[in-house]
């Protein structure tokens, strides 16, 4: 456990911290899984309106550093191809 005023300061804000990230973490993942559920039903308006909701929880999540920005660009490149590969109705 920590002992200096410091160092118990910083195990509360990495609490903090890590409560937070989780949060946003876990929302991220539902809203990419959505988003593959809705594609793989064939709903094309249900995967763009899905879709438009990860985007942006994926770019906020990259945005505070949640994850890299390049892997969250990849997964938005990867999602819009899937759903520009449905049949449009």
């Amino acid at each position: 456990m920590a002992q200096h005023k410091s160092a118990k300061k910083r195990a509360r804000q990495d609490l903090r911290r890590r409560a937070r990230n989780r949060s946003i973490r876990s929302g991220l993942r539902n809203a990419v899984k959505n988003t593959r559920s809705a594609i793989q039903s064939g709903e094309p308006e249900a995967a763009r309106t899905s879709f438009s909701t990860a985007e942006r929880v994926i770019r906020k999540a990259a945005s505070k550093g949640i994850l890299p920005q390049a892997r969250a660009s990849r997964a938005i490149s990867r999602l819009a191809r899937a759903i520009h590969q449905l049949p449009s109705s």
